[in-house]
């Protein structure tokens, strides 16, 4: 993987661990997922008369993405709620590289190096060690931790499906903004059904908040789309989850969750794996 790729998906990583800690923060999670949603859907309907047309065998792939983001986005919701961020990110987030490196070689029939197996290896035990670094979870966390691992396979099967498609699509833009788009129409559609009386005074809350949520979410997942073109899917999907390292950060200096030893240890590991993978 080039460096450029490497830098591509890291300052990716970097945006997407602050956009989820801007829903996690927000008063009302469900309200920050659909701010969001609706802030980049608004982006790409902008864009798209200028962008060109996906070619005509990725339409069903964008409408499989579209699904599997929006079970990805009401998980997320729902992981938030039940748990804490330091430790739902990375379940979450963590769960998704050994997927797709398992699809993506048994199933895409993707190759990768000896180093970019033990790297994707060593990146995914550090991401284990940061979610447990608060010892295993209770019965009574275990709900939290079922969304977030449900979040995660989400996760992992809307980047094989991406991952695919974006290689054949022919436009990098064009395929992010009609996803983009399609996963807003619906996750509004969701949440009115939901709220249906309160839907458009709950989006007063926190406005800015989820808005500047979107546009950070368009660009982050946007890099990793071009990155996967360049890149084996699971080299660029595990390098994308070291936005772990980030949404630690934030949980403990931000959000006051508490950063220890353990996890400083697993936070050295996914840096030697990510090493390992960019060589």
């Amino acid at each position: 993987m080039t460096p450029m790729v490497v830098a591509v998906v890291l300052g990716s990583a970097l945006l997407h661990a602050v956009w989820n800690a801007l829903a996690h923060t927000s008063k009302d999670r469900l309200t920050a997922i659909t701010l969001i949603a609706a802030a980049a859907g608004l982006c790409c309907a902008v864009a798209l008369p200028f962008l060109p047309m996906p070619n005509r065998v990725v339409w069903p792939y964008i409408a499989l993405s579209t699904a599997l983001e929006v079970l990805y986005s009401f998980g997320l919701v729902l992981a938030y709620k039940l748990g804490e961020f330091g430790r739902m990110y990375p379940i979450a987030r963590g769960t998704s590289p050994v997927l797709v490196a398992l699809v993506a070689t048994f199933v895409v029939g993707q190759r990768m190096s000896g180093l970019e197996a033990l790297g994707i290896a060593v990146v995914s035990a550090g991401l284990l060690a940061l979610a447990l670094s608060n010892g295993l979870p209770t019965r009574a966390d275990l709900p939290a931790v079922l969304a977030a691992v449900g979040t995660g396979c989400a996760i992992a099967s809307y980047t094989v499906v991406d991952g695919v498609a974006v290689r054949k699509a022919g436009t990098v833009l064009g395929y992010s903004c009609w996803v983009f788009l399609t996963e807003a129409i619906v996750i509004l559609g969701v949440t009115a059904a939901l709220r249906r009386r309160a839907f458009l005074s709950s989006l007063r809350v926190d406005t800015a908040r989820g808005l500047g949520g979107g546009v950070i979410s368009l660009t982050a997942y946007t890099l990793v789309l071009w990155a996967q073109t360049r890149g084996t899917l699971a080299g660029v999907a595990t390098l994308r989850e070291t936005s772990i390292l980030i949404g630690a950060a934030i949980g403990a200096l931000v959000l006051k969750e508490g950063f220890g030893r353990l996890r400083l240890a697993a936070s050295a590991g996914v840096v030697l794996g990510i090493l390992l993978i960019a060589h």
